[in-house]
């Protein structure tokens, strides 16, 4: 098995707080409504949403905007920390999951800049079967892809001031 850990940071001028109320703890509501060509839903299928439970993407139009024929994916939540605005899942099902990579565990925490802002860090860590290598360019897809995501919340609560404060 291999492992593979990369970081990355992204900053926003949306407070903290309310970035992670609406791109984390509210995001089977909000997602689909800002994304519907790509998300048809977002349910809790265990759980009540919180450590433990387990949410199911259903992309839609049955494909995936990360890989192609892919309908769903499932995360296992370990952490959700509404205080310390914190968030740790695994992929389990779905998305990248196959024969070559076992799981994708991301621990993401939202961080108040001075001037007001946001820095989102994450870190991913990609457990591959045998000796499986990913290559540059598909990390850095999945990467600008799910940056991609962040910004389409940050623009949805930029334009709208009230929205998750």
């Amino acid at each position: 098995m291999g492992i593979l850990t990369y970081t990355d940071e992204q900053t926003s001028p949306v407070l903290p707080a309310r970035i992670f109320k609406a791109s984390i703890v509210d995001s089977h509501n909000l997602m689909p409504k800002l994304l519907p060509d790509a998300i048809k839903s977002i349910e809790i299928i265990q759980g009540d949403g919180g450590a433990g439970s387990i949410k199911q993407i259903n992309f839609a139009g049955g494909k995936s905007i990360f890989i192609p024929n892919q309908r769903f994916v499932k995360h296992q939540i370990h952490e959700l920390d509404e205080k310390m605005l914190t968030y740790k899942y695994t992929l389990i099902e779905g998305n990248g999951i196959s024969d070559k990579i076992e799981k994708v565990y991301y621990d993401i925490k939202f961080e108040g800049l001075p001037n007001g802002g946001t820095v989102a860090k994450m870190i991913t860590t990609i457990y591959t079967r045998g000796d499986f290598e990913i290559k540059e360019e598909e990390l850095k897809a999945g990467k600008e892809k799910v940056l991609g995501l962040y910004k389409v919340v940050e623009a949805y609560l930029v334009k709208n001031p009230d929205a998750y404060a």
